[in-house]
């Protein structure tokens, strides 16, 4: 079904491109964007003869915040950086080997975390599209979007997209992302698959306007829990540079993320002419998950189990509704009240009975949390002003406050300036799991997790700048409690102490001539009594390369080096059955070079991409880890294509 569905819409794709030639586009800067632009703006007026050919501009994706982005086929560092599996830049983030699995985690600052308790296995969800990711569009013509990538052994990657709006106030979007890699190790298969169909609707005098979203994902990996003996790895002696031939602790194990979401965001303006108006908004969000590990036989490394096959599966339903009343001015700037409305049924098939058939370990969490709050937003002389705050109106104390300013003083220089206080609630597996496996049962009652988060952020010509300051008190975290990497008795603990989380990034590309040098380092520093946040000190990439034209300038060419280091550090690791990771004191890893060499090309709409990855493995030693037991990637070449159609 999967393979057909990507069948008939490339087919559709190809046929309503043949009908004309593509668009020949303009250079745009990687980075151009037009914040909180009215991408209601109708584009009918914007065209003249009949033949004329709609400016690029005009092809509008923008967020639920109306931040505002436009097509870009143009060729840049930023591509190379963005052209993978998530399709954005992953700096920060350590793949394992296999495309589709799991990160490692490096900056501290892509941990993201909400008020309302989350359904958890941060782990299996890289890949899964949340409501954030989901953009919305208004083309002229339908546009078409076909991303390409080589895998590791057998299988492909494609992420195939289609857009058009059937009249200038009404936008269809339907994608499907598909990936199948086999690997390289003993049971190592990725397969996942992230569905999205989209609209976008307003009124002609602007008073309603409607986002919404609809997105199936399953994200499936066969999971072998690691090599078991890694000084094979690390000697890398025939017959051990054949990756199957290295032992794992899991042959048929495999974990399923699966879910189902429906999204809508809508508002309408009560004035019809006068811009200051009252204006009512309502967002809607209801969604299905569950995460699902099997297997077939029981590994002495999770400990005792109830039964002869395991088979452990955690559901989770959600609904979401958000009801707000604002008054928007042309003077004093837009504030809007709300009150939402959060309730969730976390929940398993079974219960555990302690030895006096006691409920040990209850087969559910649910909840219902009521919420007001505020914002306000204020633009004067290039300064935006944001305020939000939210406290909960139920018994569970949860409560967000953020003030952020941006100034824009010119095309070269911007400053941005954020503060958060966050007392959010615990994601849902800390405080129930269920398994086959008798260590991997738990039922706790933890404490609201809180914290302060200031951020500085400067991007001038000279140098951009990221500043950030986090105190969390009451953190929750993994540990395995046997303090061995071949024993895993992973278990939540709460941090009762503070801790305080320094972050400084710079980055700069300097450009000579045809060359160009782009420069990102991060610095990282933790103050806390126990090693709970483990991070590198420092993490690096630096990318040397070299563009020009060639072919009478047919093709545009961007050829050279891409360089990635950390130093070396206690490295999360990483468990299968709960889909988290964990702390552990055992083994460092880190300070290794990873080198990629990469020559792009643009012809047209169309780049393609070719890279030989990690191509430094065999002579700077097989030392490379994505978690204690997980080697990342050997040498491989890859390529593909990311290609625009417009009609």
């Amino acid at each position: 079904m999967r393979n057909l569905f990507i069948c008939v819409l490339l087919f559709f794709t190809f046929s309503l491109v043949a009908q004309e030639k593509t668009l020949q586009l303009d250079q745009r800067s990687e980075n151009q964007v037009q914040t909180h632009s009215d991408t209601t703006k109708p584009f009918k007026s914007r065209l003249t003869d009949k033949g004329t050919k709609p400016p690029i501009d005009l092809y509008k994706i923008y967020d639920l915040h109306n931040d505002t982005t436009y097509v870009d086929t143009t060729l840049s560092i930023q591509k190379e950086y963005r052209y993978n599996l998530l399709r954005k830049d992953i700096f920060g983030l350590l793949p394992f080997a296999n495309e589709g699995h799991t990160y490692n985690t490096l900056d501290f600052n892509r941990v993201e975390k909400g008020t309302f308790p989350n359904f958890g296995f941060s782990a299996k969800h890289f890949n899964y599209m949340e409501v954030e990711d989901i953009k919305y569009y208004s083309v002229p013509t339908p546009l078409t979007d076909l991303y390409y990538k080589t895998v590791m052994e057998q299988g492909q990657t494609l992420d195939a997209f289609l857009t058009v709006n059937t009249k200038p106030n009404l936008n269809f979007s339907i994608a499907y992302k598909g990936l199948r890699s086999n690997g390289k190790y003993i049971n190592n298969i990725s397969s996942s698959g992230n569905f999205r169909l989209t609209t976008s609707y307003f009124t002609k005098d602007k008073r309603y306007i409607l986002n919404a979203h609809f997105a199936g994902q399953d994200i499936s990996n066969q999971e072998n829990g690691g090599v078991i003996d890694v000084s094979l790895f690390e000697s890398s002696e025939d017959p051990y540079t054949e990756r199957d031939r290295l032992d794992v602790y899991f042959y048929d194990a495999t974990s399923l993320l699966k879910g189902n979401r429906f999204f809508i965001d809508h508002s309408f303006k009560l004035n019809k002419t006068n811009p200051n108006s009252l204006i009512i908004k309502h967002q809607f969000n209801q969604e299905y998950k569950f995460f699902e590990f099997t297997q077939s036989t029981v590994s002495e490394r999770l400990g005792d189990s109830y039964t002869n096959e395991i088979n452990d599966k955690t559901r989770y339903n959600h609904l979401y509704n958000k009801l707000g009343v604002g008054f928007t001015t042309e003077k004093y700037g837009d504030f809007i009240g709300f009150v939402d409305y959060n309730t969730y049924n976390y929940y398993y098939n079974s219960v555990v009975y302690d030895a006096n058939e006691n409920i040990l370990v209850p087969n559910s969490l649910n909840d219902k949390i009521a919420s007001f709050g505020g914002n306000y937003t204020y633009f004067l002389n290039g300064i935006k002003l944001n305020l939000l705050f939210s406290n909960s109106i139920t018994d569970q104390s949860i409560s967000n406050i953020e003030a952020s300013a941006r100034y824009n003083l010119n095309e070269d220089y911007s400053f941005y300036f954020k503060y958060q206080k966050q007392n959010s609630l615990p994601n849902l597996n800390y405080t129930l799991f269920q398994s086959d496996y008798v260590d991997y049962n738990w039922y706790n009652n933890f404490k609201n997790e809180k914290r302060n988060h200031f951020e500085f952020e400067a991007q001038t010509k000279w140098l951009n700048l990221d500043v950030n300051y986090t105190i969390l008190n009451d953190y929750l975290y993994f540990d395995n409690i046997t303090n061995d990497i071949a024993t895993l008795t992973v278990k939540p603990f709460q941090y009762g102490n503070t801790i305080n989380y320094l972050s400084v990034k710079a980055s700069k590309e300097i450009k000579f001539w045809k060359l160009a040098l782009d420069n990102t380092v991060l610095y990282q520093n933790v103050s806390q009594t126990d090693a709970i946040i483990n991070v590198p000190e420092i993490v690096t990439r630096q990318s040397l390369y070299f563009s020009g034209h060639a072919f009478k300038k047919a093709m545009f060419i961007q050829t050279g080096f891409v360089f990635n280091y950390f130093t070396e550090y206690y490295q999360n690791d990483y468990n299968p059955l709960i889909g988290e990771f964990y702390i552990q004191h055992e083994k460092k890893i880190g300070n290794f070079p990873l080198v990629d060499f990469f020559i792009n090309a643009k012809v047209r709409q169309t780049r393609i991409f070719l890279k030989a990855e990690h191509f430094n493995s065999a002579w700077t030693g097989y030392n490379y880890f994505s978690a204690p037991n997980y080697p990342y990637r050997d040498f491989l070449v890859r390529f593909g294509l990311v290609w625009n159609f417009f009609k």
